[in-house]
């Protein structure tokens, strides 16, 4: 009998991240990976090839393949999130390629909010910048659990071995300093192909995979059922037909974990307990349903939930809270300030809240931290508590990153202002992975 873990990784999806300094290659990487793992159409390499003879290049640039907008074209740099689809006989993939400009400093956070691994891009001639501390310091904030790091344009220094490991040492170290997991290191020239999707005959010193070898290997299927089991309700089925007078169903995606008829749940912010009698999956009743699975859970008891309320195991549910502390990435061009009334919307619930404070503002070039900015503005990264009208079931970040996130949100006109990640920032786990050999990321 295969176990769940062997059926999920039967067909596995990986979500993966680019980031890096300006014209370290990142768009034209993507390109390479998709043109040598022939996930190109013709017509959009026609396309391609014809924009870059008009550049006056004879060969294809193939970052032209993610930079859609005339005005990445035009200056040659990437601005906004571009999101691709490929797949290869082992695994299927999506990739957002992030900007590196440090003014979208808040693309990348969105980039890489549910991205498994970033690929970090650095110029074999520059080595570790500023702009790649600050991308491994995002990547650490976020909990991506994989970081590799492409040493790119190892052509342009004779693919020497030493200038590659220099870099790795020093970009290996800083990364776990943040705690981040995981760091493989691979050198690369995206513009001639090497070791992107078929391995260097030029850089025969290096014994490791491919970056498509790697996504494809890189171990991202977990035993969902062992995480925190979370249930956000986002609607009341209740047909009231002769067919079905009784039905009573709650609907939505399994946020976490696994829930299985018989077992005893706890319905949040209210508190009141039940248990599952019954699961709907397409339109068949199953015995266990697990993460991202959506679903109609059927309870024993008949009481009071709507869109909003989470269910959780009754042994495994999460506290309840009003008073939310968090670290924020501010995306509106409109500043936070304190005392501001926002919307907080966690999962399928959205409550009124007021931001309390602004205790500090991380400067990512240094980690350093400026208390008390009392406001956070564009591509800020900060610590902020927020008061909320309403209760909340809220995990920490750390654990979940499905239930630990949140927005802020304008009332008056809908825009969101800030993305949330509850709990403790990565200092914090970088602290706790120094003095725990097994520390690790479980989502």
């Amino acid at each position: 009998m295969t176990t769940t873990a062997e059926q999920l990784s039967a067909t596995t999806l990986l979500r993966f991240a680019t980031a890096g300094s300006v014209d370290d290659g990142k768009s034209t990487l993507v390109g390479r990976l998709l043109h040598d793992s022939k996930s190109v159409l013709t017509d959009q390499l026609e396309a391609v090839e014809n924009a870059s003879r008009s550049r006056g290049q004879e060969a294809p640039d193939l970052a032209l393949l993610t930079d859609g907008l005339r005005a990445e074209r035009e200056q040659g740099i990437t601005i906004d999130v571009a999101y691709r689809y490929f797949a290869t006989p082992r695994r299927r993939f999506i990739l957002a390629d992030t900007p590196g400009h440090v003014q979208y400093t808040r693309n990348m956070v969105t980039g890489a909010s549910t991205a498994e691994l970033a690929v970090v891009l650095v110029d074999a001639r520059n080595g570790v910048v500023e702009q790649t501390r600050r991308h491994a310091a995002v990547a650490a904030l976020l909990r991506v659990p994989h970081v590799v790091l492409a040493v790119n344009k190892m052509d342009l220094v004779d693919y020497a071995e030493p200038v590659f490991a220099a870099i790795a040492e020093e970009f290996t170290a800083y990364a776990a300093s943040l705690g981040v997991p995981e760091i493989t290191a691979i050198p690369i020239s995206a513009l001639a192909g090497d070791n992107v999707v078929e391995p260097s005959a030029h850089m025969d010193w290096y014994g490791g995979p491919t970056v498509l070898e790697h996504l494809e290997t890189v171990p991202v299927s977990h035993d969902l059922t062992a995480c925190h089991a979370r249930f956000p309700v986002q609607y009341v089925i209740r047909p009231q037909t002769a067919e079905h007078p009784d039905y009573r169903g709650y609907a939505g995606q399994i946020a976490a974990g696994a829930f299985r008829v018989g077992e005893a749940v706890t319905v949040l912010p209210s508190g009141r307990t039940s248990t599952v009698t019954a699961i709907d999956a397409l339109g068949e009743s199953v015995d266990v349903a697990w993460a991202p699975q959506s679903v109609t859970i059927r309870l024993a008891d008949d009481i009071d939930i709507s869109r909003g309320d989470l269910i959780a195991p009754s042994d495994d549910a999460p506290a309840v809270t009003q008073d939310v502390e968090a670290t924020v990435c501010h995306v509106a061009d409109q500043p936070l300030t304190v005392g501001q009334r926002v919307l907080l919307k966690h999962t399928t619930r959205t409550v009124k809240a007021i931001v309390k404070d602004i205790p500090s503002r991380l400067t990512l070039d240094d980690l350093s931290q400026h208390p008390a900015p009392g406001r956070l503005v564009a591509n800020d990264i900060g610590r902020v508590v927020v008061r909320t009208a309403e209760p909340l079931a809220l995990d920490a970040y750390a654990d979940s990153r499905r239930t630990g996130s949140f927005l802020l949100i304008d009332p008056a006109d809908g825009t969101t202002l800030t993305a949330g990640m509850a709990g403790a920032s990565f200092a914090v786990v970088a602290e706790a992975a120094a003095t725990d050999d097994d520390a690790e990321w479980n989502f």
